[in-house]
């Protein structure tokens, strides 16, 4: 895609105009996750004959009618009025970034779309100003899309937003009301941006360690974070396939220990990872590995979250252990482990969470963790759009933290494992992906 360029860039505002501009609160889930996001979905040529023109004004008028319910994605990350040493977002219709680029290159040159690659950054290529990484946060959009077509005629629509707005559900919810509305329906759900059910507790009680988030460096506060960046990755991404029928043998071969008696599909292969990771790291043995997982807390907090909840409720289960221990365990136990740090997220423990953070301003990675996402489980390629259902969804680039479960092939099952690692870890890693 070396010839990708640009066509136009547009800023697109709330079909109606806000009268009355508010401000909305952000909790410290938001906050601790300070940074963005991309994402990338793959169409076939559109049907009917749909032109690529007929599909860029569906996605401008989709995204203004969009900005009325969701009129926090249109607004800007400001100082709070109430809280000093906080940030919190100004719905004020400033606007989202929209850009639109055509490539000579044709889809089929990029190969199994459902593997992470390198090309795949080009698709967000005109969605980031030079010299972004220090403006100030309050300067940038929380949103942007590049509409991207190929010399065949098929569709790359590419998402760009800051995490501190929504979670992957809440994206979910977004996009399936997105796809509603290009197809001419009525939303399917209303969005609740109110995150004041995370509010921290008065007093303050925090009852556990907390392993799940990481303290950052001095002088970096990502809860005021005006030019607060994510740290980025220098290794390659590489893309494990795991079949059903191996997955159903890691599932043998944890429940075979007696030591647990059921397990799910994200269960067996983050356990698999966390073991195959330190292995291809080659993490000293006396170090600790915390692995953590993104869970939903939606109906683990009393009351439950409303329906519709627009914001950021995951906070990461995790498991932790030294890796000596870690690469003598079997697969049963490290499922057990990962049961357990599913488990331990109660309501008493979110509290806890949310309460840790209001005191140390923490984020959810550092030098012994990382983090399994279970993208396959979100369903961002469900959805019917007026130009069709997208071939399949997937992250643009990973973290440095970050593993991620993505969806296999439509004709064949199963999940990719994506993981960045250089050249010379990844076959241990894979080895222990792949056999028993």
């Amino acid at each position: 895609m070396e010839d990708l360029r640009l066509i136009e860039r547009t800023v697109l505002f709330p079909k109606t105009k806000n009268t009355k501009p508010r401000r909305l609160f952000l909790s410290n889930i938001d906050l601790s996750l300070l940074g963005h996001h991309e994402h990338v979905c793959f169409f076939h040529t559109p049907p009917n004959g749909m032109t690529f023109q007929r599909v860029r004004e569906i996605l401008h008028d989709s995204l203004e009618t969009l900005l009325v319910p969701y009129d926090f994605l249109a607004g800007r990350l400001v100082p709070s009025a109430d809280d000093v040493g906080r940030l919190e977002i100004e719905c004020d219709g400033s606007g989202i970034v929209v850009v639109v680029a055509r490539t000579d290159c044709r889809l089929s040159e990029l190969g199994e779309l459902c593997e992470l690659k390198p090309e795949f950054k080009r698709l967000t290529a005109f969605l980031h100003d030079e010299g972004e990484e220090l403006k100030d946060l309050g300067d940038l959009p929380l949103l942007r899309f590049q509409l991207t077509q190929f010399g065949c005629g098929s569709i790359a629509l590419a998402m760009l937003l800051n995490h501190c707005t929504v979670d992957g559900v809440a994206i979910h919810d977004f996009l399936t009301n997105f796809a509603a509305v290009t197809r001419g329906d009525d939303l399917v759900v209303v969005p609740n941006s109110d995150r004041t059910i995370f509010r921290a507790r008065n007093p303050l009680q925090i009852s556990y360690p907390h392993y799940e988030h990481s303290k950052t460096d001095e002088g970096e506060d990502p809860f005021v974070g005006r030019t607060f960046k994510l740290p980025r990755s220098t290794r390659q991404a590489h893309s494990v396939y795991l079949s059903p029928k191996r997955i159903e043998s890691l599932k043998r071969s944890a429940l075979t220990t007696k030591k647990i008696a059921n397990c799910s599909v994200f269960q067996v292969v983050a356990a698999r990872i966390w073991k195959a990771r330190a292995i291809g790291l080659k993490i000293p043995n006396e170090r600790y590995s915390n692995m953590l997982f993104p869970t939903d807390t939606r109906k683990r907090v009393v009351p439950e979250v409303p329906k519709g909840f627009a914001g950021n409720a995951i906070l990461p289960g995790y498991a932790r252990a030294r890796v000596v221990d870690l690469l003598a365990a079997d697969d049963g136990e490290l499922v057990r482990q990962v049961q357990e740090g599913i488990g331990r997220l109660t309501d008493e423990y979110i509290r806890s969470c949310i309460d840790w953070l209001e005191v140390n301003k923490g984020v959810h990675w550092g030098r012994d963790s990382f983090s399994v996402v279970a993208l396959w489980r979100l369903g961002l390629d469900e959805d019917e759009f007026a130009w069709g259902r997208p071939i399949c969804s997937v992250p643009v680039e990973l973290r440095p933290w970050m593993v991620a479960i993505s969806p296999g092939p439509r004709d064949g099952g199963g999940i990719n494992v994506c993981v960045e690692m250089n050249e010379e870890q990844i076959p241990g890693f894979r080895r222990l992906m792949l056999e028993d």
